[in-house]
């Protein structure tokens, strides 16, 4: 079962990596920074296979790659979110980290639950609902499966 962490419409990425930590020489020192003006305890909760859930526009701003990496490295399973920022979605599967289309889920989602979820299906299931997401092409889901592009790139 993965927590939930639960975000509004319109999270920019300087929302979830300031730029000021981006002088930061690597993603490692950067994600303990992750969301600091949202919920600034944020990286000392998330734990590996947690769940973000948003509602639209999820990324928006900058195209920082790093807003995606800091999220892959504090462990974060998928964001779930009813729209996503074009460049932050692609960034995304770029450096292997999910990222799901799903309408209805947002009013369900809360802190206090958990879910599980199959990214194979494009599904989560909250409190024995199942809510169905935007499934992934096989290939994109390839590239999920090896680590991102340049790993499935690599692997050819």
């Amino acid at each position: 079962m993965s927590q939930i962490f639960v975000f509004h419409s319109d999270v920019d990425t300087d929302q979830i990596i300031a730029s000021q930590y981006l002088l930061l020489p690597n993603i490692e020192e950067m994600k303990g920074h992750t969301f600091e003006s949202l919920d600034g305890s944020f990286a000392a909760k998330v734990q590996p296979g947690d769940i973000i859930v948003a509602d639209e526009n999820f990324g928006c701003g900058s195209s920082r790659e790093q807003a995606p990496a800091v999220l892959k490295a504090l462990g974060v399973k998928a964001v779930i979110a009813k729209s996503f920022a074009r460049i932050f979605y692609r960034n995304a599967i770029n450096i292997g980290l999910p990222v799901l289309v799903c309408k209805d889920i947002q009013a369900a989602a809360s802190p206090e639950k958990t879910a599980e979820l199959d990214l194979t299906e494009g599904a989560i299931v909250l409190d024995g609902e199942t809510y169905h997401c935007t499934k992934l092409p096989e290939y994109m889901q390839q590239i999920l499966n090896q680590g991102g592009l340049i790993a499935s790139l690599n692997q050819d």
